[in-house]
């Protein structure tokens, strides 16, 4: 039933994203669009209640629940980036924005730019860790946690390996294509102070 839920929950998401955008820029109801991006927070609610729910009715704890604090440590981190990003793109295409910024490409700017990604890796992990920490205290000693244990160790290897390709653009920089000025410290000479 929580993979099921979790699956629910991703096309939830899509939709929602989907509809909200769409109010939005096609239909120019913004307040409409609004109350449904603001709709995608209650996937993770629901998510959260089940899980705790199937625990709480005897279910044996097993890779679905550690499965389902990892999707809501993810969207805790990087829904929120994920709707901005795809706002900033229909915003462009349907309603004649401007174009979205695109990352930076090149030198400290991008490794900078890794940084940030790393750093919302590890609220993600973080969220996920004190989730199945929590399950892990639930259940208790009435039940086998291992596969919860599991997942945390998963947590702290995929912040470890992100973490680490963050670094790589930190110790090596990206270069531009030859004959470009660095990237990063031209664009700061060139902004007002």
């Amino acid at each position: 039933m929580v993979v099921a839920l979790i699956i629910a929950c991703e096309v939830g998401f899509w939709v929602l994203l989907a509809l909200g955008l769409g109010a939005r820029y096609l239909l120019k109801w913004r307040r409409t669009g609004a109350v449904l991006l603001l709709c995608e927070p209650v996937l993770e609610l629901v998510l959260f209640a089940v899980t705790a729910w199937d625990l709480k009715n005897g279910a044996e704890p097993g890779w679905q629940h550690g499965l389902a604090a990892l999707y809501i440590g993810y969207t805790v981190a990087y829904g929120h980036y994920t709707v901005r990003w795809l706002d900033g793109h229909a915003a462009h295409r349907l309603a004649g924005g401007p174009p979205p910024v695109r990352p930076p490409r090149h030198g400290m700017l991008r490794a900078r730019h890794e940084g940030g990604l790393w750093l919302r890796t590890v609220l993600g992990a973080a969220v996920a860790y004190a989730l199945l920490q929590g399950a892990v205290w639930y259940v208790g000693d009435d039940g086998d946690t291992s596969s919860l244990r599991s997942f945390q160790w998963t947590v702290l290897r995929v912040v470890a390996l992100h973490g680490l390709i963050a670094l790589t653009y930190l110790i090596w920089p990206k270069r531009g294509p030859a004959g470009s000025a660095p990237e990063g410290r031209g664009e700061l000479r060139d902004q007002p102070r």
